[in-house]
Order: structure tokens, then C-alpha cells, then sequence
């Protein structure tokens, strides 16, 4: 099966299970109208065959059911055993047990209402689930639950990537506990009615009558039909698992291919296995959210050889791969199904947090790049410290680095990390230089206007104001995240943000705010605007270095314009 295949299969899956879902869904409302009474759920019935016993709703959903266990066994057959994880098992084993348990239900109700005309409602189910036969009691609360959970697991898969489930999960996590437990007390209620009326003669004659519960050839038929019904799934469950052996059998004697990894380690995979499931076969710690569907884009590798050896993406990997702005070398590890030996790097880590994927926030991988750097650091924190109460001391510089943050933020950087009483910001992540030293002089001013407001309000408050000093140079810089789990952070290794520090360090020399470099004056498009500057010594550098010094930031604003606000 092609990638374009597996496409269309697994939109298929996903229709044929919302489908399924949904009825689901109109049964357990209708089950929980037992809390009122029976008559409510006979009541509540009438609207249910409406949607689902109609032309329409029946076509809609045999179609649904066969499919989508179809495709269940598909899934079944398709899919590596290696790194399954408990979710994925459970999904599994829950679906393909859906059709044993529901098996008598469907034969009872809708198949002997299809053949033999028999209208059954609320009342002959609860008398045979609670008086007749209640084995069958437990084989219903059972299937409902079952379907249920599998449900629920299948939209969670679906939705949880999706940048709006953080909002709506605590409304979806309250309907997906609220409505199965309303469903089986109000199925309890209905079922302690009906023990009580099935003691009423005048009850049972009006509701157990043969064009109600069938005759007994006709239920002994309706047996026959789902006994064989169920050894037919059975056997199609069996050859499933024989197919699977038989293919390992063929695979393993057949061609195979290898996939190596940065550490050297590498796996020989029989051909046809995607990049994923080599790595899930050889241990390998691999980054895939979605489960290998191709929607999460953590399992992506950059192929460093035998790229030729892997078949062009199909139009949904493009399309994933056009939203992370992949390079020609970047593919998806679970779409990848090499020919030939490959050698890949993926690319994200392998603990990669699905928070972090829903707001579309990615590890940098290491390159280099030109980048502008703001080294922001707070004047007289230790004094601070001595003098003020350790709550009053935290709350200012608190104050400080929120403010000199947002500044950054809202003029196009990132704050790389904070250095106690201060930040370094890194700008040109995804943009020219011209606009990364723009950047961070807007962001210089921006910092500047916040804190001189900043300080209108700590005046009153403490009677401090704030004083501080910016460095910022620009130059090329190796970038990236390391560091494991929760403690990844970005880091910068190059001359730029070591040279911004050594000119912050200068501001207390010049006696002023800021110190830019010449260089980010120019790059930034300002070469033809003189600003008065010297040369200065920096420690650890032979070579002097032409800079800016500026008293107040706030005199860089009618040079840099408007456009420079942030």
C-alpha cells in the first residue's frame, strides 16, 4: 500500500469511527432516560430510530460498522508489534472485541426486526437483560462500556494535537466520564423498574407478545445466525494472525535494507518497513505523538544518505512537512519506507512534550546562523539585595525581566535565557540580518520606554528606580537546544553574544544605558546616519572594536523612526 493509500484509509477510519461514535453517543442519552422512567426511554427511542433505522441512518451505519472493523483488521495486520504502546494495545484489543460482544444485540434487535418484523423496545430488552436472561445484562453494560473507551481513546488521538483541545479537554474529559455513568444508572434505574413490573400479569401480557419478542423457532434461528456470525469473525481475526506470521516468514528470508543513526548504531529491517519501525525494532528512541499516522511531524529525520532509495512524499506528507517549512532532505520517519540502505538524524528528541507540539513549538536543531544579541543586565541587584527584604528585592528584578521580556518578545526575538538579575536575547532565528539588528534596536528602545514607566510606578511604590545596561552585537553564531527532557533550553556558540556581554559591561564605563556594536548599526540599514561612536577595547579581543555608546536608549527613537516602536 502506497502512502497516498494509507491517506485515504486512515481518513476512512476516522469517518467510519466518527459515525460509529456518534451512535454511541444517541444510545448512552437514551439509556440515561431510565433516570426519569421507562416510558421516557421508549420516549427518547422514537427520536433514535428516527436518525438510525431510517434508509439513510441504516445504510450509514452497517457501512460504518463493517468498515471500520475491516479496517481494524487491517490496522491489525499492517502494524509492527515493536514499540506498541499500552494506548495503542488497548485501542486494539478493544476494538477487535467489539463485534464478539455485540454480536447477540445486533442479531436480537436489529437483525430480527429486519427479517422477522419484531418490535422490540425498551421494555422486552430490560425484561430479557434483568429477568430472562441476565448474562445478557452483563454482555450489554459490557459492550457499552468497551465501545465507549475505544471511542474515546480514537478522538482523543485525533484531537489531541490540535491547538484547541487544551481549551476544550476539561469539557470533553467531564462528557466522556459524565455521559457512560448517567447510562448505566439510568440502564439500573430502568432495570429495578422493570423487575417490579414484571411481576404485574397485565404487564407481561401487553409487552411479551410474539410480534414483540419473537416466536421461539424464530429466536433459535436468530442463535444460529450469530453463532455463525461469530465464528466467521473469529476466523477472519485468525487469518489476520496467520497472514502476520506469514509475512514475518517471507520478510525476514527476503531483501532487506539498513538504517544507521548519528551514534553508529544501525538495524537491517526487512524492506518495506518505514524508518519508524526500524527504530522501533531496534530500541531506538524516536519521537512519533501520533502513533506513525503522519499528522504529528515529531518523527521527522533528516536523510544525510540514500535519500534516492525512499519514495517521494505523498500529498499529505507534503503537507505536513510545508507547515514545519522542512528542508528537501527532511521526511517523515513513519512515511519513509526506504528500498535501500539509508542514514538518517531525527530530529526532534525523543521525549518531545505534545504541549509543546500543540503551540507549534519545535527544538532547534544546531545551525548556524546570523544572529543580533541583546545582553540586558539590572544595576545594583546586590545592593538591592542587602537593603530591601528578600520579597521586596525578588519583586523588582521579577519586575525588570518580565518587562525587558515582553519587550523582546513583541519586537520579534526570543529570550534565550535569564542570568540572574538579567536576560540575553538572540534575534534572527527566522529572518535576514537586516531585519534581526533591526529587531533588536527596536527591542532596545521598547526596553527602554518599559522600564522608564516601570520606574514611574516603583517611585511611588519602594522609592527605587531601576537603572541598567545593554550590550548588543550581531555576527554569525552556532544555535540550537540541548540538554535532556524538561531541561532543554536554547543555547548560542559564537563571538556575538560573548562580545554583547563585554559591551554591557562597557555601559558602566560610558556611563550610559547602552553600547551597540557598528556593526548592527549598519547591518540594520543606518550606515548613511552618523551616530557619534569610538573605538574600544574589549577584554579577551586583540583587535579594537568601533562602538555606540547612548546615553538613554530613548535618543535612538528619532533615528530608528516609528518603525521602530514596539
Amino acid at each position: 500500500m502506497g502512502a497516498a493509500d494509507r491517506l485515504w484509509v486512515r481518513k476512512l477510519r476516522l469517518c467510519t469511527g466518527l459515525t460509529l461514535f456518534c451512535y454511541v453517543c444517541t444510545h448512552l442519552l437514551n439509556h440515561s432516560l431510565g433516570n426519569i422512567s421507562i416510558p421516557a426511554m421508549e420516549a427518547g427511542m422514537f427520536v433514535q430510530k428516527w436518525i438510525w433505522q431510517g434508509i439513510i441512518g441504516t445504510a450509514a451505519l452497517y457501512a460504518a460498522l463493517s468498515t471500520h472493523y475491516l479496517l481494524g483488521l487491517w490496522a491489525f495486520y499492517e502494524r509492527r508489534h515493536y514499540g506498541w504502546t499500552v494506548t495503542e494495545v488497548a485501542q486494539l484489543v478493544l476494538g477487535l472485541s467489539i463485534p464478539f460482544l455485540l454480536m447477540n444485540h445486533l442479531f436480537v434487535t436489529r437483525i430480527s426486526l429486519a427479517v422477522y418484523g419484531t418490535e422490540k423496545g425498551y421494555a422486552q430488552e430490560l425484561y430479557s437483560f434483568w429477568v430472562a436472561a441476565p448474562r445478557l445484562g452483563v454482555l450489554q453494560v459490557s459492550v457499552l462500556v468497551v465501545a465507549w473507551i475505544h471511542g474515546c481513546i480514537g478522538l482523543y488521538q485525533w484531537l489531541r494535537l490540535k491547538p484547541m483541545f487544551t481549551r476544550w479537554m476539561p469539557y470533553l474529559f467531564c462528557g466522556a466520564v459524565l455521559l457512560p455513568v448517567l447510562a448505566l444508572l439510568g440502564f439500573f434505574q430502568g432495570g429495578r423498574t422493570l423487575l417490579a413490573l414484571a411481576q404485574d400479569p397485565a404487564w407481561r401480557a401487553a409487552n411479551l407478545n410474539p410480534w414483540q419478542i419473537g416466536l421461539p423457532p424464530q429466536n433459535r434461528q436468530l442463535v444460529m445466525w450469530r453463532d455463525l456470525s461469530l465464528w466467521a469473525a473469529l476466523a477472519a481475526l485468525g487469518l489476520v494472525i496467520l497472514a502476520r506470521v506469514v509475512r514475518a516468514l517471507r520478510e525476514w528470508r527476503g531483501a532487506a535494507i539498513r538504517v544507521t543513526y548519528p551514534d553508529g548504531r544501525s538495524v537491517r529491517v526487512p524492506m518495506g518497513f518505514s524508518v519508524l519501525e526500524a527504530s522501533r525494532s531496534a530500541r531506538v528512541p524516536h519521537a512519533c505523538i501520533c502513533g506513525g499516522r503522519g499528522r504529528c511531524s515529531t518523527c521527522r529525520i533528516r536523510v544525510v544518505s540514500g535519500i534516492a532509495c525512499i519514495p517521494p512524499p505523498s500529498a499529505g506528507e507534503q503537507a505536513v512537512l510545508r507547515r514545519i517549512n522542512a528542508a528537501p532532505s527532511v521526511r517523515l520517519a513513519c512515511q519513509s519506507r526506504p528500498a535501500g540502505d539509508v542514514s538518517v538524524v531525527p530530529l526532534l528528541p525523543a521525549n518531545w512534550p505534545v504541549a509543546a507540539l500543540r503551540r507549534r513549538e519545535w527544538p532547534l536543531p544546531g545551525q548556524e546562523r546570523f544572529i543580533a544579541v541583546l545582553m540586558v543586565d539590572m544595576r545594583d541587584s546586590t545592593r538591592l539585595a542587602e537593603t530591601r527584604l528578600p520579597f521586596d528585592a525578588v519583586f523588582i528584578v521579577d519586575r525588570f525581566v518580565t518587562t525587558a521580556g515582553a519587550a523582546v518578545t513583541a519586537s520579534g526575538g526570543r529570550v534565550s535565557h535569564f542570568l540572574g538579575d538579567g536576560l540575553m536575547a538572540t534575534f534572527g532565528l527566522a529572518c535576514e540580518p537586516r531585519e534581526a539588528c533591526f529587531q533588536a534596536l527596536s527591542a532596545l528602545i521598547a526596553i527602554g520606554r518599559g522600564i522608564e514607566a516601570l520606574n514611574a510606578v516603583l517611585v511611588k511604590e519602594t522609592g527605587e528606580t531601576i537603572r541598567f545596561g545593554i550590550g548588543c552585537h550581531c555576527g554569525s553564531a552556532v544555535v540550537g537546544d540541548i540538554g535532556d527532557g524538561a531541561m532543554r533550553t536554547f543555547t548560542t556558540l559564537g563571538d556575538a553574544a560573548n562580545v554583547a556581554a563585554r559591551l554591557e559591561a562597557l555601559c558602566k564605563e560610558f556611563r550610559c544605558e547602552a553600547v551597540i556594536s557598528h556593526d548592527v548599526w549598519t547591518t540594520a540599514g543606518f550606515s548613511m546616519v552618523v551616530l557619534p561612536g569610538q573605538e574600544a577595547a574589549l577584554r579577551g579581543r586583540d583587535a579594537r572594536l568601533l562602538v555606540h555608546p547612548i546615553e538613554r536608549v530613548e535618543q535612538l527613537a528619532a533615528v530608528v523612526g516609528e518603525a521602530a516602536r514596539p
